[in-house]
């Protein structure tokens, strides 16, 4: 009998994902960034710290009589620092070009710069 292994496909920029705790992460940079900050929330540096966080970009539309879906950007880490501002964090590896639009309407829409680690 044969078999036909399946393998997993190789993700496109090198990253591997992975689980520490339950918790899921696209990358173990992204894992360790996650860790950093739950210590500098642990040491009262930052507070109200989340995971992906998602922003409407624009809203859901009909296009050539389509329904498209909405826009959004989802980001890694949102913290507020003991200053009280508040960060929106992406780990990132690579520019990508679809990233680099988001990030424009970030702020353009929402006046918001993200913090690129």
């Amino acid at each position: 009998m044969i078999r036909i292994a399946k393998f997993k496909a190789k993700a496109k920029y090198g990253n591997r994902r992975v689980e520490i705790a339950g918790e899921k992460f696209d990358s173990a940079a992204e894992a360790n960034r996650f860790w950093v900050l739950q210590q500098m929330q642990i040491a009262g540096t930052i507070r109200e710290l989340t995971r992906q966080v998602s922003f409407v970009l624009a809203p859901g539309a009909v296009v050539a009589g389509k329904k498209k879906r909405a826009l959004t950007y989802s980001a890694d880490f949102q913290y507020v620092t003991a200053a009280g501002k508040t960060v929106v964090e992406d780990k990132k590896g690579a520019l990508t070009e679809a990233y680099k639009i988001k990030r424009h309407l970030m702020k353009t829409v929402h006046n918001i710069d993200i913090k690129e680690t």
